[in-house]
């Protein structure tokens, strides 16, 4: 599993049939840095609900607005980064989904997806430039649920 580095970039157009592709990319990474099935699929799923809410929330999908998603695979740590071009959230205003009352709700679980899934989740937010989101994942630790939470 160890390596010099590895790299991977993409930019896709605002559009939910691109975020498979994406997925596929994170998986097959996961999948060639020695990370089981299970833990590719889940790196995968984080993915995909980062590339969903940059499309949707983000680019409130504008297809002139792109999503640029970046890989970079240092030793036994992954780093992914997706970035969108729109105006920005405030991720603390997202309600939480355990809450009772959001239980039903089919949306805003993306958020707790990735930080269930990955050992950190950061935001920066550009204005004008889009929002970027920055998650890593100790590939070393073994595979599935993360362990510590950001």
């Amino acid at each position: 599993m160890e390596r010099d580095g590895e790299r991977i970039e993409i930019t896709i157009s605002s559009r939910f049939e691109n975020i498979e592709l994406v997925q596929v990319i994170a998986e097959h990474l996961c999948e060639n840095a020695g990370v089981d099935e299970d833990g590719s699929h889940w790196i995968g799923m984080a993915v995909r609900e980062a590339v969903a809410n940059a499309i949707k929330h983000g680019n409130k999908l504008d297809v002139a607005k792109k999503v640029h998603a970046t890989f970079v695979l240092r030793g036994s740590e992954l780093e992914i980064t997706v970035a969108d071009q729109g105006e920005g959230f405030d991720p603390a205003k997202v309600s939480d989904p355990l809450n009772p009352q959001n239980l039903m709700k089919t949306s805003g679980r993306g958020i707790f997806y990735m930080k269930t899934f990955m050992d950190a989740v950061h935001y920066s937010f550009h204005p004008g430039a889009g929002t970027s989101l920055v998650m890593t994942k100790n590939l070393a630790k073994g595979s599935g649920i993360a362990s510590t939470k950001a």
